[in-house]
């Protein structure tokens, strides 16, 4: 497993570089503009870089899920069109078409859908068989455009990406799936380098690379998909409740956005600069330490959520929970104009934000 995981390392650093020349040369580049304040174009190969090598996993261990092909062919579709996007801002209507069309083929094709919900609202089972479905695709769409929303300063997607699917493999080699627990495990190693070099290590910002709509979409399909498959089943893994907490940050982030966009009368996909790591900048945290501190407490999140899964607390302890989270969250962001405006002119903080949305 050591030297498997270490070409998959070492794998992913030379297809960076790989793709990073094709990007330069097809234009698969994001480049400055009012809302964009990197410096120069950067390739928005990280996605690509990664799935390659997560693709080969596959082809090389075609056992791991339990419909291996139809993840490779939602995940490889997504990913084209993410490249597309990239390349061409093919506009949210045709993207949202296209991730709802992949929602279809993983619940009829690949039988991944949202049934045993545990005991969510109280001691006793949630069997949901025809619901599930409808559950199961907001998840999917949800999932998708949660990781995509939360790409937002260097290193925070790869940081919720080695977090959730590192929480995974914990869950997955406590319950005895080994084949999954690697898989999750590989997808954490085939990160690491994109953060590196996404941060600009060790090679300088010459050499950076962002992770682009090509890989956000596809860490969220990945990540819903991993969930579903384990949290259902007879020999299942977690609680599907678990997944909340492995993936809090980005869903908690999300609700509060979209929800706060909503009564805005605005559209619940609209860009703008109200995610949790633009008001840490506000308050006046450097990016860097905006990405630590919002790792720390992913990383929380992800730690309680295994916590309950070793102590068996009841599910809906932890789905009631969450939903408490939820709503502290969006009470205060939807506040949050006027406590930063106070907390700045109280510390005399003038720095302004200075990173893509």
């Amino acid at each position: 497993m050591i030297i498997n995981n270490l070409s998959v390392f070492f794998a992913t650093f030379i297809s960076l570089f790989f793709f990073r020349k094709i990007a330069k040369v097809i234009n698969l580049v994001d480049t400055p503009n009012e809302r964009k304040r990197h410096i120069g174009a950067v390739p928005l190969v990280g996605g690509l870089s990664i799935f390659a090598i997560v693709f080969s996993y596959l082809y090389a261990f075609p056992t791991t899920l339990t419909n291996s092909y139809i993840y490779l062919s939602c995940a490889g579709l997504l990913l084209l069109i993410g490249v597309l996007d990239d390349l061409k801002n093919l506009g949210f209507n045709m993207r949202l078409t296209i991730q709802a069309f992949m929602s279809l083929v993983m619940m009829f094709n690949g039988e991944l859908v949202l049934v045993n919900l545990g005991n969510l609202f109280g001691p006793f089972e949630l069997v949901i068989p025809n619901l599930g479905y409808l559950l199961t695709f907001i998840a999917i769409i949800g999932a998708i455009n949660a990781f995509n929303m939360v790409d937002g300063i260097d290193g925070l997607l790869g940081g919720m990406t080695t977090i959730t699917f590192g929480a995974m493999s914990v869950l997955f080699m406590f319950s005895g799936h080994i084949q999954l627990f690697s898989f999750s495990i590989a997808i954490v190693i085939a990160t690491i380098p994109y953060i590196l070099m996404n941060l600009g290590i060790p090679f300088g910002q010459k050499f950076k690379v962002f992770m682009g709509d090509a890989g956000s979409t596809v860490i969220g399909f990945t990540v819903v998909w991993l969930l579903i498959e384990g949290s259902q089943g007879p020999s299942r893994s977690f609680q599907a409740v678990t997944g909340l907490w492995l993936a809090a940050v980005p869903i908690i982030d999300a609700l509060s956005t979209i929800f706060r966009r909503i009564r805005k009368k605005q559209s619940p996909f609209k860009p703008d600069r109200e995610h949790l790591h633009h008001i840490l900048i506000r308050f006046g945290f450097s990016p860097k330490l905006a990405l630590i501190t919002i790792c720390i407490i992913a990383g929380v999140f992800s730690l309680i959520g295994i916590a309950s899964e070793i102590l068996n607390v009841p599910s809906y302890i932890m789905f009631w929970s969450f939903v408490g989270i939820n709503i502290i969250y969006f009470f205060v962001m939807t506040r949050i104009w006027r406590i930063t405006v106070k907390v700045r002119r109280y510390f005399g903080i003038t720095s302004k934000f200075n990173k893509k949305d």
